[in-house]
């Protein structure tokens, strides 16, 4: 897919990008798979490239900016 215009732009409705939403809902999706262990971020990235186009790079400070913590 590729990328369009506007997503990098924050949704109106909860300021997400298109993005970080991507990313949120395949961190349920593999949490579910994975059953509740950790998601490695390698994984979460082969699924997100599946419907975004991003870099490492990218995805990393999307789960910065969501939030997302390494808890070694």
């Amino acid at each position: 897919m590729g990328r369009g215009e506007h997503d990098g732009l924050p949704d109106v409705r909860d300021g997400l990008t298109r993005l970080e939403r991507v990313v949120l809902w395949q961190l349920g999706v593999l949490s579910e798979e994975l059953r509740g262990r950790n998601v490695p971020t390698a994984m979460l990235y082969g699924r997100v490239v599946e419907h975004v186009n991003v870099s490492v790079g990218e995805l990393q400070a999307a789960l910065v900016r969501l939030g997302a913590r390494n808890d070694r």
